[in-house]
């Protein structure tokens, strides 16, 4: 089975490969509401609140992902869709967030 972006795990996985902070924020939203998940990136530095929309306007639709940082290196609720978790992590760098010394915001297991 193909790793599909929408997936909350496999997200979050890809995301900690490199080396960002992920936090979970909600992934029980109702079935009617589009949002899937929402995330929050690199806690205490960046503050990056990701959500995940599937199926917004039709079935089978390219995942959306809505990007909030309070305007501060994105605009206010920016949304991307895309398939491909290189453009998010592409994008996340380009905009200056990036891994870093998040050690203080690291849940231990």
């Amino acid at each position: 089975m193909k790793n599909k972006i929408h997936t909350l795990s496999y997200f979050k996985k890809r995301l900690k490969d490199n080396k960002f902070v992920v936090w979970d924020i909600m992934n029980k939203y109702s079935f009617e509401d589009p949002r899937k998940w929402t995330i929050l990136i690199n806690p205490g530095t960046d503050s990056v609140y990701m959500t995940c929309y599937i199926n917004r306007e039709e079935l089978s639709e390219i995942p959306e992902f809505e990007i909030n940082d309070g305007g501060r290196s994105f605009q206010r609720n920016l949304t991307l869709r895309t398939s491909s978790m290189e453009v998010i992590v592409n994008m996340l760098n380009k905009r200056g967030v990036t891994p870093g010394n998040n050690s203080l915001y690291i849940k231990k297991s």
